[in-house]
């Protein structure tokens, strides 16, 4: 499947910075899963000062905001032709090892919600009947919407609330399994809607490591694992290390974000 994408990232200030910088892991990769036909990122308000690759082998661009700046907006676009119909990524590995991904972070830390969902899990090298449920379980009991979370949202307190995103779906996922011994980790990317091309932000799943499969995806908030209407950009232990844009400016402004994404065929 070619999926076309169009998405812009502006970051508006309300008086000048002196100094700003954005890590944008916007360049998806080509793989077995999927390959780029063709991929660029415009900036206006800044400029491109490095690419390079980071310990999970993500595509990494340091953007600098100009001197005295009110306005950065960061455009990536292009084609990607996906294919991969059943949400097996495989037996590839990077340089960090299996067991990097057993370990916890500060937005994956299991607690008593987690410890108890981890409880569903009883084959620790992966069972893929068991990791479904697991991902029905979480959206059952934390509802897309239903509870407002923001980005530094851990998974434990987003179960806690009893709703959330993409985002805090594959983290509390990502901290139950690994609390039962498995290698997870965290999937920024897209997915191309079936009903509309417009969209307010990009999208995120979690992959689990699976003994004779390798990773596995399970997008909780869908309830499946993902098709051939998922582009992947950054994996990660965490939303932390795979971030579409993060970053940070110097001065007493305030900030605002306005994202345009379309995904289409």
């Amino acid at each position: 499947m070619k999926i076309r994408i169009s998405h812009t990232t502006t970051y508006s200030y309300d008086s000048p910075v002196s100094y700003g910088l954005q890590q944008v892991r916007l360049t998806p990769p080509t793989d077995g899963n999927q390959t780029v036909i063709d991929w660029r990122m415009d900036i206006e308000g800044g400029k491109a000062e490095l690419t390079c690759e980071d310990q999970y082998q993500n595509t990494c661009t340091l953007v600098q905001t100009h001197d005295n700046a009110s306005q950065v907006a960061i455009t990536v676009s292009g084609e990607i032709e996906t294919h991969n119909p059943d949400g097996v990524y495989g037996k590839r590995y990077g340089p960090a090892p299996l067991w990097h991904y057993q370990q916890t972070t500060k937005r994956t830390e299991p607690g008593d919600g987690i410890a108890a969902l981890s409880q569903l899990i009883t084959n620790s090298a992966g069972d893929l009947a068991e990791l479904h449920a697991l991902s029905a379980r979480i959206l059952a009991d934390v509802p897309y919407g239903k509870v407002p979370t923001t980005v530094t949202t851990t998974a434990e307190e987003a179960l806690a609330l009893g709703g959330g995103v993409c985002q805090d779906h594959a983290q509390i996922f990502i901290a139950a399994v690994r609390n039962a011994g498995i290698p997870a980790r965290y999937v920024s990317g897209y997915l191309m809607m079936d009903d509309h091309a417009d969209q307010d932000a990009t999208h995120a799943w979690a992959e689990a490591h699976i003994e004779g499969l390798g990773w596995v995806a399970f997008d909780v908030s869908n309830g499946i694992s993902p098709d051939e209407r998922y582009v992947r950009l950054a994996v990660g232990r965490d939303s932390t290390d795979a971030a579409p844009v993060s970053g940070l400016w110097k001065g007493n402004a305030q900030e605002a974000v306005k994202v345009m994404l379309q995904v289409q065929q």
